[in-house]
């Protein structure tokens, strides 16, 4: 996901923020990014609408001559020039839901998408009009498609959001860090808990990074939160990526949208360890092969769900709590020994702390497959173990991100040497390919650091005694001002009538 700013997005921020006041973050998110889809779809339409004006043919409110150029019909009362013209009448929020109402009608695809809720008492309408005024550069035309000027402000956006939220936002260097490891090429990729579709986004990114066509992908997902799932529809509509989200929300457990699908690349962020997911609804269910999930952690739910819809040469790449790589929970560790047994797991990867938002719990990444003969080795009876809980940056003083050239690529290098048999070797307190003997012999415990072991220290040539010497010298020296510090609190103290 981009990470250059284009130099407006944060006043944009700070005055769409004001616009907040007692509205609940969870709902104030869609009030900005439904006015930025709708400036969007405005700004295309209004440069098609030139176009076909200059043409003389009379079709610039022919619904057909939009359409078969991938561009929304935009009827008159949603264009943002008439928008913008009411922006500071107070009935401005009643304009826009008609507006959204309007371009839903004409636009089947996005029924039931938009936000259509801009009239409430708690919009402050003066606000909303200043913000209205603010969205004057172009997001949708030519030029700012080809700059992807939409995606980088609706990303940042997405980002802001998730600071305060985060459950329907992976952060960008995890997502890349996933589409980088099992490279979906071409075929189906299905995401169980799309949130906001940041990994169908990414995924249509790589293939037209290496040459290849959007429509070299088709894209599946589920998403149980309803405004989550509209926020998905809009995200994936401003990239013009054509994905199958299903009729509407659903929970991916007791009501699975894609039943027959087979995908051959799997992207997900499930939400972690939750309690209460029907476990007693679906006693029987096809998808759990390796054993019955436990009532009160949905963890293993989801890697059987995800392992079901792998197909024969599927590839799958999802975060997950530290925790389901060591839980000895009988039903748990009986789950992860059968899924070990039967050759799917690929690869473990420890993330390092402070990578997500609101998440604090410790995470990492899994990689299944079906086949794990591909990439022209045989490694049926190995494991790569990646130890990257070191890595990343602190951008601030709670998140960290890892660097894409520096530390993604170098995780997805030694991955791909490894699969290929080519250039790899095991670095200690980094990367271990382990055989399944040794695997069995910490239980199935599938903890990277249990294998990388400690990473060596370089020799600084200095000898033993010597070194041993010179440390306890220093540590004495800090005892001597440690007691010369005391000595002089308890002086101070004493002089203010605070002995002790």
């Amino acid at each position: 996901m981009a990470t250059v700013n284009l130099g407006f997005e944060n006043n944009l921020w700070e005055m769409a923020d004001k616009l907040r006041g007692n509205i609940e973050a969870s709902e104030y998110k869609h009030v900005v990014l439904g006015l930025i889809f709708l400036k969007y779809i405005s700004d295309a339409f209004e440069e098609r609408y030139n176009e076909l004006v200059a043409e003389g043919e009379g079709f610039e409110e022919d619904i057909d001559a939009y359409t078969e150029v991938n561009v929304f019909y935009v009827p008159k009362e949603a264009r943002w020039d008439y928008i913008k013209a009411n922006a500071k009448q107070p009935t401005i929020g009643q304009i826009i839901d008609e507006a959204m109402i309007a371009i839903e009608k004409e636009n089947a695809s996005l029924k039931g998408v938009l936000p259509k809720n801009y009239a409430r008492p708690e919009i402050d309408k003066t606000k909303l009009g200043e913000l209205i005024d603010l969205f004057s550069f172009k997001v949708g035309d030519k030029e700012a498609r080809a700059q992807d000027v939409l995606g980088r402000v609706y990303e940042y956006f997405l980002g802001k959001f998730g600071s305060s939220e985060g459950e329907f936002y992976t952060p960008p260097s995890i997502v890349k860090l996933l589409v980088e490891m099992i490279e979906p090429y071409k075929g189906r990729v299905y995401d169980p808990c799309c949130g906001s579709g940041g990994m169908f986004v990414q995924s249509q990114r790589f293939v037209e990074e290496h040459s290849g066509r959007k429509d070299d992908i088709h894209i599946f997902g589920q998403e149980y939160t309803a405004t989550t799932w509209r926020l998905c529809k809009m995200n994936l509509a401003i990239r013009g990526i054509d994905g199958n989200l299903g009729e509407r929300d659903a929970d991916t457990f007791s009501n699975d949208l894609h039943k027959m699908l087979k995908a051959d690349y799997i992207l997900a962020n499930p939400p972690f360890n939750i309690k209460d997911w029907g476990a007693n609804r679906l006693v029987d269910d096809v998808r759990w092969k390796y054993g019955m999930p436990p009532a009160g952690n949905a963890n293993y739910a989801w890697i059987q769900h995800i392992i079901s819809k792998l197909s024969p040469n599927g590839v799958a790449g999802f975060v997950m709590a530290n925790g389901a790589m060591s839980t000895n929970t009988t039903s748990e560790a009986e789950i992860r020994k059968n899924i070990i047994e039967d050759k799917l797991v690929d690869c473990i990867i420890t993330l390092p702390p402070n990578l997500f938002y609101n998440v604090t719990i410790p995470a990492c990444l899994w990689f299944l497959t079906r086949n794990k003969k591909s990439d022209g080795r045989d490694r049926s009876n190995e494991i790569l173990f990646i130890d990257a809980r070191k890595m990343g940056t602190m951008i601030d003083r709670k998140h960290r991100e890892l660097d894409y050239e520096t530390e993604i690529k170098y995780i997805a290098d030694t991955y791909h040497r490894w699969k290929k048999g080519e250039g790899y070797e095991d670095i200690k307190g980094f990367c271990k390919s382990a055989t399944l003997d040794e695997v069995r012999s910490h239980e199935y415990i599938l903890t990277p650091g249990r294998y990388v072991g400690i990473e060596e220290k370089a020799d600084d040539g200095e000898p033993f005694d010597e070194k041993m010497t010179r440390l306890t010298g220093e540590l004495a020296e800090m005892f001597a001002k440690r007691k010369s510090l005391e000595d002089e609190i308890r002086k101070r103290l004493g002089a203010i009538g605070y002995d002790f």
